[in-house]
């Protein structure tokens, strides 16, 4: 039996020191600096109006997402937290992670961060040899990096770093290495992702000039199987298909999303998934920063999209996030959300493929070996 997956709150910062070449998030460069006292308070605006549409809830987790998060002062920070305080309950165990780039200047933020009450950092690593983090579009080196992964976790109780990984040229030898110099500096928790060539991206124009070459098929998968190896003999086992940790270090935020929870999305571009008067919504903000706040300013939000999801689309999304999960899913829970079971005899087939297993009668996951294909698995299952 798993935990409930409890309700969040992510709030998303926009803005960047500048674009990395691989990144299709909503992300800005402003060169002439933000405004953070109008943002702060457009912020406070849309949490409470998020709170009318789903009041009486108790907030778990904060996650503060990019963008980069660590470009905020401390103030905005803790402002932003006393107003999600205001507007629901918290736990007194909540988790309140903030992801940060480990350059020097912004490290020097950490204390502040730690005093307006968040206790969780995630540092964006990304690689440990400087060769690739100039590939990759990164503004720190790695001894900055190293440097910023000792100064979290001398200051935060919780703290966890991300490395992409399937670079171009990377070797599998190299990649053990590399991940091995990783785990001697992990606290309790590795953020490990396949680099992925996302369109409109500069990365996504090389890769279609035939400029930029990632690993192929053989050599992704043989990448694949070192990271599970490394991080399981290391204590780290994967509890999601991207994400590593030592037992009880999970992101609780992150496990809101994959439990298929509630979640409120705050800031611009950020989504959500809302219980409103019994009925699951999608929601999502307008992206432009600027628009957003103009938006938040005079309507007290930034909605762009408010609908009902049919249980149809609620099965999907529930067997998206749930299979990505080392737990899996509970069969009755998809049952109650589609109003259908999952067809035994695809499960069956994929049982004895090797790709899904039985937990006991009420519980399916996906196996390692079906992890490396596993969008192939639930397109099945889905079918």
């Amino acid at each position: 039996m798993t935990a409930e997956p409890g309700f969040g709150v992510y709030v998303h910062w926009p803005f960047c020191a500048a674009k990395c070449p691989y990144c299709d998030f909503n992300s800005h460069v402003r060169h002439k600096g933000v405004d953070q006292p109008r943002f702060l308070a457009a912020f406070r605006r849309e949490i409470a109006h998020m709170a009318a549409l789903a009041p009486g809830r108790t907030v778990g987790s904060i996650f503060f997402g990019g963008g980069t998060p660590s470009l905020m002062t401390p103030e905005t920070v803790g402002g932003i937290l006393d107003a999600i305080a205001d507007a629901w309950g918290v736990d007194d165990g909540v988790e309140v992670t903030l992801e940060a780039n480990p350059t020097s200047v912004e490290a020097e933020r950490f204390r502040g961060y730690r005093a307006a009450g968040v206790n969780r950092v995630s540092l964006g690593v990304q690689a440990l040899n400087a060769g690739d983090l100039a590939a990759l579009g990164r503004l720190h080196s790695v001894d900055e990096a190293m440097a910023a992964v000792r100064l979290a976790t001398s200051i935060f109780p919780r703290a966890s770093f991300d490395l992409i990984y399937a670079r171009p040229g990377q070797t599998p030898e190299a990649w053990r290495d590399e991940l091995t110099q990783a785990i001697e500096h992990a606290p309790e928790h590795l953020s490990l992702y396949q680099l992925t060539i996302e369109e409109g991206t500069p990365f996504h124009a090389l890769y279609a000039a035939g400029k930029l070459k990632t690993p192929d098929e053989d050599t992704s998968r043989a990448l694949w199987d070192v990271t599970q190896a490394v991080t399981e003999q290391a204590g780290m086992p994967a509890y999601e298909i991207s994400n590593h940790a030592r037992p009880g270090a999970e992101s609780r935020h992150n496990l809101v999303y994959w439990r298929y929870g509630e979640y409120a999305g705050v800031g611009p571009g950020a989504h959500g998934r809302l219980v409103v008067d019994g009925v699951r919504r999608e929601l999502a903000v307008e992206r432009n920063p600027e628009l957003w706040a103009a938006a938040v300013e005079a309507d007290g939000h930034g909605l762009v999209m408010d609908e009902p999801l049919s249980q149809e689309a609620q099965a999907d999304e529930f067997l998206v996030m749930g299979l990505r999960l080392a737990e899996g899913i509970d069969l009755a829970r998809f049952q109650r959300l589609s109003g259908r079971r999952l067809d035994s005899r695809r499960i069956d087939d994929l049982v004895f493929d090797g790709m899904v297993e039985r937990l006991g009668r009420d519980r399916l996951r996906v196996t390692r070996e079906g992890f490396p294909v596993l969008d192939a698995v639930v397109a099945d299952l889905a079918g």
